[in-house]
């Protein structure tokens, strides 16, 4: 068997890293695309490589040429690259099909081993290398029925957003037998060249040999092996970290992104907190049936955003201000302070961090669950001489829960001290107790030194728009903030969720329960996992005590590498000796079998 690598295209999407050089001479990791590619086929022992090359094509040979690699390298020239596609490419190479059985490809490719090897051992001669269609991908799709035939492609312009569940991505590896090149591609190429010229891709002459009664050529489905095509300079970002060579600069990498873990091949995450269960999909038709009115046309202004909120949390519109996200709510409010600042760490650090570290009057839990209460915290700050007072409730990362009268005694005790509160209650809708919230209209009227700030993106599972909510009767400082945000500050999606969102209370209410008969079942699990210890929640989170004697770095590493879940790792958060902490999100009952018995797995 050969090697056969398409090589020849200009890479302009990756703008000036392909200035000068051919798209598969830039490098990931240190390592250039095509160096990494050929060691890979050299493991394989072909009779020889075949590289057809245009762009930039004699540095490209130069350069391969100082690799040393041991197997026979034949360089096929595309003088015409500028005005062909790799249609044109293949097709100076057709000799080379003809000789022998090939393994076809294009190098802008990166892939694990592992990907080459399930190709080779399938005993199947031809093949077409695909893999599950997901949103980061980009390019030809194909149909597949019964015994793997191809029974569709999908070039671009066809695709069918609504089809998504039955696409699979072509990998743009394949392997040849000498007897399909002899018998269907070559001579279908040549035909098909001949009749619409040399600017197509070779993908098309698959899709008219598939119309065949016996097209000869079987898809090859992946099965969660690694793989990425470099387009452009995001792609090349992400594979840099899939790629990594060292597990703990890969983990690191991943963990530095902070979201945007769709464009991750089958990552499951587990460390970003939404709620699973939430919005109905009846919800999500009616967004996507607005979807192109919302995305040519303008947001109403920062004021009919606010009416929006009052409207859904029964508030008035003076007491709310509508944030892209809880986050620039928390960075304008903390702005604003003055004086000493309470805190109790762990906690979510965004707070903290948005906070001059010199006026920080810390408290931190003495116990093994980091469990405190209201009178905890009034004997703690008691005479601190601290101006404001910030409770998240439940508490990030522990799931620590205030119940809502204990909450309130605080309130008053903070009033009576002349201490403004900042109540954070992100996650208190997946609280146990019924009406746990403090956004009501006679609560914030009675303290005025009380400020809710709610993340809309972790309760009702939309993070994507963006919104978050700041409530309070302070309507000075209120109304101060609104006009240190933008007028504009959330998108049209944004503002149509919270146009209909009163329609889906009741399914927000089921969809309240599911999670939390999730949680505690994904809490007895855990805690029959020998070496794990659960740490009492009212989140849609859970925070676990690895007591197995490894690391929570290390178990973090080996659930993503090995497992592709990822989980918070919690060593920088929690400082408490030698103990070694965990946070798993809360997620559906699938997801949750899956990161159940990969735990059992790694503890073993």
């Amino acid at each position: 068997m050969q090697g056969l690598i398409l090589a020849a295209g200009m890479g302009k999407r990756l703008k000036d890293l392909t200035r000068n050089n051919t798209k598969c001479m830039v490098k990931v990791n240190g390592i250039t695309l095509i160096e990494r590619m050929l060691h890979q086929l050299e493991k394989f022992k072909l009779s020889r490589i075949v590289i057809v090359v245009g762009y930039e094509g004699q540095k490209l040979i130069d350069y391969i040429e100082t690799l040393k690699i041991q197997t026979q390298i034949c360089f096929v020239i595309n003088l015409i690259y500028d005005r062909t596609n790799n249609i044109y490419s293949l097709a100076l190479a057709k000799e080379h099909l003809l000789n022998e059985d090939t393994l076809l490809m294009e190098s802008d490719l990166i892939f694990e081993d592992s990907v080459l090897q399930c190709l080779l051992d399938d005993p199947r001669e031809t093949l077409a290398l695909v893999d599950k269609y997901e949103s980061w991908m980009d390019g030809t799709c194909i149909k597949i029925g019964e015994d793997d035939t191809i029974e569709t492609f999908v070039p671009g312009q066809k695709f069918v957003f609504e089809d998504i569940p039955f696409y699979y991505k072509t990998v743009n590896i394949y392997k040849f037998s000498q007897h399909f090149s002899e018998t269907h591609y070559v001579p279908f190429l040549d035909a098909y060249s001949k009749a619409l010229g040399n600017n197509e891709y070779y993908e098309q002459v698959l899709r008219v040999i598939t119309m065949l009664d016996e097209p000869e050529i079987r898809a090859k489905k992946l099965d969660g092996q690694l793989w990425y095509e470099i387009d452009d300079i995001q792609d090349l970002d992400i594979a840099s970290s899939m790629f990594a060579p060292d597990s703990d600069e890969k983990v690191a990498n991943i963990q530095a992104r902070y979201g945007g873990y769709w464009r991750y091949p089958n990552l499951l995450d587990f460390c970003y907190l939404v709620n699973p269960y939430f919005p109905p999909q009846k919800m999500m038709n009616e967004m996507k049936a607005s979807f192109e009115t919302l995305l040519t046309q303008y947001p109403s202004g920062l004021n009919v955003n606010s009416l929006l909120a009052a409207k859904n949390f029964g508030i008035h519109q003076e007491h709310v201000l509508v944030g892209n996200g809880a986050a620039e709510l928390i960075k304008c409010l903390m702005e604003k302070l003055r004086g000493k600042v309470g805190f109790i760490r762990p906690t979510f650090e965004e707070y903290p961090n948005r906070y001059d570290k010199d006026n920080h009057v810390v408290y931190v839990p003495q116990n093994d669950n980091l469990a405190y209460e209201t009178e905890d915290l009034m004997r703690f700050f008691e005479g601190t001489g601290i101006e404001t007072l910030v409770l998240i409730n439940p508490d990030n990362p522990s799931g620590n829960y205030i119940r809502k009268e204990d909450v309130l005694r605080l309130v008053s005790w903070c009033q009576e001290k002349g201490i403004r509160i900042i109540v954070d209650e992100s996650f208190v809708d997946f609280a146990e107790e019924d009406d746990s919230t403090l956004i009501h209209e006679e609560i914030i009227n009675k303290y005025k030194n009380l400020v809710i700030v709610k993340s809309i993106s972790k309760s009702y599972g939309v993070p994507g728009i963006r919104l978050g909510i700041l409530v309070s009767a302070d309507e000075e400082m209120v109304a101060c903030m609104k006009k240190e945000v933008a007028i504009w500050n959330i998108n049209s999606f944004g503002e149509f969720y919270m146009q209909i969102e009163e329609k889906y209370k009741k399914d927000y209410e089921v969809s309240l329960v599911k999670l939390k008969g999730e949680r505690r079942k994904l809490a007895d699990a855990l805690a029959g996992i020998e070496g794990l210890r659960v740490i009492p929640s009212q989140a849609n989170y859970i925070m676990v005590e690895i007591t197995h004697g490894m690391t929570s770095k290390e178990v973090t590493k080996r659930m993503l590498l090995k497992y592709n879940i990822f989980i918070k790792d919690l060593t920088k958060k929690i400082q408490m000796g030698e103990k070694q902490f965990v946070r798993i999100a809360v997620r559906n009952s699938e997801d949750n079998a899956r990161l159940v018995n990969a735990f059992k797995e790694v503890l073993e």
